[in-house]
């Protein structure tokens, strides 16, 4: 009777993990320098926790956390592979996992679906693409379900079009979003809507 016991409880915290949805959240480079209580001159404060408060409020476990200065791009893609892995392991569906990363984090984010391999994975890339990424970082091989989205007024950060193009990976689905705040670079330092709201039907598998 108690192995009965036993086994019924693994069985409900199984369901109950694999009917989870996760978010894991790749922050910019700013919050790296300056944290969370930093300011930055042009865009003012990075509100990091509320983004995630955002994506908590919706539904999501949002695995997030604040790098050290200078992390880099590949380990941790690398580590955050890893615990993809582990939660895949766990019997968590490929569908029901979200990678969204903002500037230098979308660049991670890229990585992990380069290294991932995985075409059920979505992934939102935020203000990351930039013009001589095609030739500068010919490693990034996209593969999953990819939403890109930029700012009309970044100077910085435009289309991942050209990378999707040349990714030999399977590509299950692309859309890209075009926002226009005026907040050039800084909107993915604020918690809009503009980004948050798409993002989240992304990770929902609302892929139109």
């Amino acid at each position: 009777m108690k192995r009965i016991c036993v086994l019924i409880v693994l069985l409900v915290c199984t369901n109950l993990v694999q009917a989870q949805k996760y978010i894991f959240f790749l922050h910019n480079y700013f919050l790296e320098v300056a944290g969370v209580e930093g300011v930055h001159p042009e865009y003012g404060s990075a509100e990091y926790r509320e983004i995630l408060n955002d994506f908590t409020n919706a539904g999501f476990n949002v695995i997030s956390e604040l790098r050290h200065r200078n992390t880099d791009v590949k380990e941790y893609a690398r580590k955050t592979v890893k615990q993809i892995d582990s939660l895949l392991k766990r019997g968590v569906p490929a569908s029901k996992i979200t990678v969204i990363g903002t500037s230098k984090g979308g660049y991670i984010a890229m990585y992990v679906s380069s290294y991932l391999k995985n075409k059920d994975v979505n992934f939102v890339f935020i203000g990351c693409c930039g013009e001589e990424d095609e030739a500068a970082i010919p490693e990034i091989n996209f593969c999953g379900n990819i939403l890109s989205i930029y700012e009309r007024s970044d100077g910085s950060a435009r289309s991942c079009l050209k990378l999707k193009d040349k990714s030999l990976n399977k590509v299950s689905r692309f859309k890209e979003v075009e926002v226009n705040t005026g907040l050039k670079h800084g909107f993915l330092f604020k918690a809009l809507k503009a980004w948050i709201e798409p993002s989240i039907a992304w990770a929902n598998g609302k892929y139109e």
